[in-house]
């Protein structure tokens, strides 16, 4: 396999969500606009995340190569001119969703973790869309409905969000700090087993 020339190596091998995105980020900070940074990952989650990342903070994603377990994403820092990280204006607590929730209000809950994350740990009726999933299965949910989007942290989230709003979903808010200080009711694979049994 030919392989590409890249200034800068990063290694993320064994991290899963955020914490590629979050180093990613910290390198690209000590990179000169135009260099090019490899990130080697294990999390198969890690092509969605860094592509979307990339889309909202104007950095170009290259693409992915696939070597064995290794994922090597290819990113090129864009200039200063280019970079504009957005972020999603609608924003809510996961106290306040959790008022929502038990006020049985009329929302749809969008969980855009992977399908993984999800079956472990997720908020009892919450939809399972992964981020990497999101463009192709954006016909299952209806333009007019409330969605709270929520992920681990908040950056999945938000990247959905956003995504969503561009084509047309007019009530989408994003939940912060989402499932990794989720206090509320959850729901989860191991639950299951046990009532099977």
């Amino acid at each position: 396999m030919e392989s590409i020339k890249a200034n800068v190596i990063l290694d993320a091998k064994g991290l899963a969500c955020p914490m590629p995105i979050v180093k990613t980020k910290k390198a690209m900070n000590t990179l000169e606009e135009g260099q090019v940074i490899e990130v080697q990952a294990t999390d198969k989650g890690s092509r969605a995340d860094i592509q979307a990342w990339a889309q909202s903070t104007g950095h170009q994603y290259l693409g992915t190569i696939e070597d064995g377990d290794v994922l090597k994403h290819y990113l090129r820092k864009s200039s200063s001119e280019e970079v504009n990280e957005k972020n999603h204006p609608n924003v809510i607590s996961n106290e306040d969703l959790e008022v929502k929730i038990n006020a049985n209000e009329d929302i749809v809950l969008l969980d855009v973790r992977e399908s993984a994350e999800y079956a472990f740990n997720h908020i009892p009726n919450a939809i399972s869309i992964p981020l990497g999933e999101l463009e192709e299965r954006m016909d299952q949910l209806n333009k007019e409905d409330e969605i709270y989007v929520i992920c681990r942290t908040g950056n999945r989230s938000d990247l959905a969000a956003q995504k969503l709003s561009k084509k047309g979903f007019t009530n989408v808010v994003n939940v912060v700090p989402g499932m990794s200080q989720w206090s509320g009711k959850t729901s989860n694979i191991k639950k299951k087993i046990l009532l099977m049994e």
